[in-house]
């Protein structure tokens, strides 16, 4: 991609430190300095988030936008960020995600820019919008689709949706998960673990389905269960945590975010436990399949796609119990290597990051 401006709009910014386009976003960077790609990139960032304002990363320059990326004023911010990269007359705008898709019939009337936009999951359905927020991200979802050159979803299932609400047709690109493996030295816990344990890292809201699984877990004492999350953000996380508390094998910790952590326990568990019922391809569940240990995931046809089917599924609690108590320990390395083997095919920064550059120049 030869002497060409691209501004990425839609994330908090980089360094990453917040979620999965943030990741995404260093990771195309990492890939343009590795492979000496001759093009312009500018990120937008929200000065709300970075203490330290770096005018550069890995080659990108950095735009601040002096306000929140997420929230009411993450339309706001998306706007400010698409209207600017017009001003510096960019080539190319990578949107991620569609809160400022309202900008974009705007910018169709003065510029010929030629706009990529990931959808990300299908937001609107999530079950913590109602009312005006659900609508204005439908309202957004069409306006993206509809205004964009080019749409990326992250997962089959989305492209099956668009096809078929939207007529259109769309590139499915994934997620890296390789970024998740550490080398062994720093693949280490500061508490004891305990022996032949299921381990689950995730936010902790309905959608993924946390009530299901420790249910589950309270019914089999004999199998450990470590489970990570923002226990205390949500009156749905204090409750859950003041429900099971009694409960000595499952350990809810509070967020990790040291990679050699969250390394040591991936690597080490039984198995990963994957409650996730919306969002598209997940990058935890992407980023779990690097460690080589089997998968028990709710059953949808998002991770029946990620995952090939080839994972184990559950829908309940007598689902989810019965699966552990009846996995034996030869299946159990089989859909291990299996997970693994997907993930070294399709989820690795490397190949998502090609698909991204090749989309962009096309």
């Amino acid at each position: 991609m030869l002497n060409k401006r691209i501004s990425i709009a839609g994330t908090v910014g980089v360094p990453a430190n917040y979620g999965g386009f943030e990741t995404l976003v260093e990771n195309l960077l990492r890939f343009k300095s590795a492979h000496r790609c001759h093009c312009e990139i500018n990120v937008y960032c929200s000065s709300k988030s970075y203490a330290i304002k770096k005018e550069q990363f890995l080659g990108a320059k950095l735009k601040y936008i002096p306000l929140s990326a997420n929230g009411k004023q993450s339309i706001i911010y998306d706007a400010w960020a698409l209207l600017n990269a017009i001003l510096l007359k960019s080539d190319v705008i990578l949107l991620l995600g569609v809160s400022g898709a309202i900008a974009l019939p705007v910018i169709r009337l003065f510029s010929n820019v030629r706009i990529v936009t990931n959808i990300d999951g299908i937001e609107w359905k999530r079950e913590k919008w109602q009312g005006l927020a659900k609508r204005f991200l439908r309202f957004s979802e069409r306006l993206a689709i509809n205004y964009s050159d080019e749409v990326i979803s992250d997962n089959e299932a989305i492209e099956k949706y668009i096809k078929d609400e939207y007529g259109v047709a769309c590139h499915v690109i994934a997620y890296g998960g390789d970024h998740a493996l550490v080398s062994e030295s720093s693949a280490k816990v500061e508490f004891k673990m305990p022996d032949d344990f299921c381990f689950s890292v995730c936010r902790i809201e309905p959608e993924n389905n946390v009530h299901l699984i420790l249910e589950a877990f309270s019914k089999l004492p004999g199998s450990p269960l470590v489970f990570v999350g923002n226990w205390g953000n949500s009156e749905y996380g204090r409750d859950l945590r003041a429900k099971y508390k009694s409960c000595t094998h499952i350990k809810m910790l509070d967020p990790i975010y040291d990679s050699g952590q969250l390394a040591a326990l991936r690597g080490k568990a039984r198995f990963y436990l994957h409650g996730h019922s919306a969002g598209g391809t997940n990058p935890s569940l992407v980023e779990a399949m690097h460690f080589g240990r089997p998968i028990v995931a709710y059953d949808c046809d998002f991770n029946r796609f990620t995952t090939e089917g080839k994972a184990l599924f559950f829908k309940t609690s007598e689902d989810l119990i019965s699966l552990i108590e009846n996995i034996n320990e030869i299946k159990n390395e089989s859909i291990g290597k299996e997970m693994k083997e997907i993930a070294e095919r399709r989820y690795t920064w490397g190949v998502i990051a090609k698909q991204y550059f090749d989309l962009m120049e096309s």
